[in-house]
């Protein structure tokens, strides 16, 4: 069996580390092709030395003496800049880019890897919540399958397979409610950074962590969704389920509904989207019923969390206002981590740019680009920096 070779955009974080854990376990399916880091060097050098890709990327230009000078003794080629990322993608030897570079970043990356035929495995669900249209369109022209990595698409992606006929009726995401459940908004106006980065179910890094604590991870999955499996915003719901066990549902015409249930681990998801249409053996920890004598679930409080009706808006409305949203929304969790705003002022700044920045109604790449640019402009124009 001829192995797949793997571009990790993204191989620093908490996705590309596991999935190269993903790709260890399995050597004999995969191999790494391309790692890219933006900042982590020293990772992405100690990586590069144990898998032996074709080449690596660090994004940070300032950094890249250091990586090519650790690696001259290896065969590894060293570049530098989101350009050479956005060129790697299109080598011929690689057969599947996963994404899994933090927000905007992905975009564009993911553009060049489609144009060049490349499958995607997708954990950047900023590429389709910005430019979704353009994107499965793009992909639907090159021949191009797009594998979601998130556990709640790749949970409708599994409850998919042997259906893909069939008409989706309606599309359930979960979400665990993060670490603020529960909570009104008095209570959230007190919230630390270090309270919201106490997630309870999912290790992951400090943007999405903050993301998933605002519910805006979920809304940015409602929008990815839409997207992924080709249906009206009328056709997703979300539902809090506290457990994180079962990982998404999908309801068909006839009433029945599948759902994808597991302990939350993001390497199934992840090899699963590597090792497509097969189902590779594995040592992940098994779920026991017994030790979850109840799954519990309950309408989320989109008055309170504020970013996920902002997201369904957005959602509703379309053109750049998805794009207009996610910008704000990296310029306001950058805030928050920085402490220059408050947990409930994220939403505040989302919403006044969402109804500030000029709205186009069929934007192109370039108009997503520039709205993404002059949304950041203005967003830290309201912060006052």
């Amino acid at each position: 069996m001829q192995k797949k070779r793997i571009a990790i955009l993204g191989s620093t974080g908490s996705i590309g580390t596991q999935a190269l854990e993903v790709i260890e376990a399995n050597q004999n399916r995969f191999e790494v092709e391309v790692l890219t880091a933006q900042n982590n060097a020293d990772l992405l050098i100690e990586q590069s030395l144990k898998f032996k890709p074709n080449c690596v990327v660090i994004t940070n230009e300032n950094l890249y003496g250091k990586v090519k000078e650790a690696l001259a003794h290896t065969d590894v080629k060293v570049f530098a800049g989101m350009k050479a990322v956005e060129e790697v993608v299109q080598m011929d030897t690689v057969d599947i880019v996963l994404t899994s570079m933090v927000g905007y970043a992905g975009l564009l990356p993911t553009i060049k890897a489609i144009e060049a035929g490349k499958n995607i495995a997708l954990a950047n669900k900023e590429t389709l919540v910005v430019a979704g249209e353009i994107i499965t369109k793009l992909a639907q022209e090159k021949g191009v399958n797009i594998y979601p990595v998130d556990s709640e698409h790749s949970a409708i992606f599994q409850c998919l397979v042997g259906e893909f006929h069939n008409p989706i009726e309606k599309i359930i995401l979960t979400a665990s409610g993060g670490p603020f459940r529960g909570k009104k908004q008095a209570d959230l106006a007190q919230v630390t950074k270090a309270q919201a980065l106490k997630h309870p179910n999912w290790v992951m890094g400090a943007k999405i962590t903050i993301d998933s604590a605002s519910l805006m991870n979920k809304g940015l999955e409602v929008i990815e969704a839409k997207w992924l499996f080709g249906v009206e915003p009328s056709q997703i719901d979300v539902v809090v389920h506290p457990q994180s066990i079962v990982h998404s549902l999908v309801q068909f015409q006839d009433g029945s509904m599948k759902a994808q249930m597991g302990l939350p681990d993001m390497k199934l998801p992840i090899q699963f989207a590597l090792g497509f249409p097969d189902r590779l053996k594995s040592d992940f920890p098994r779920f026991d019923f017994t030790k979850y004598p109840s799954l519990t679930f309950e309408q989320p409080d989109t008055k309170t969390f504020r970013n996920l009706q902002l997201a369904f808006d957005a959602m509703a409305k379309g053109g750049n206002i998805p794009c207009i949203m996610n910008a704000a929304n990296e310029i306001a969790v950058e805030a928050f981590l920085q402490d220059k705003i408050g947990f409930l002022q994220m939403s505040d700044l989302i919403e006044t740019c969402m109804t500030k920045v000029a709205f186009i109604t069929k934007p192109s790449i370039q108009d997503y680009i520039q709205t993404d640019e002059q949304t950041r402009i203005f967003a830290k124009e309201q912060l006052g920096s």
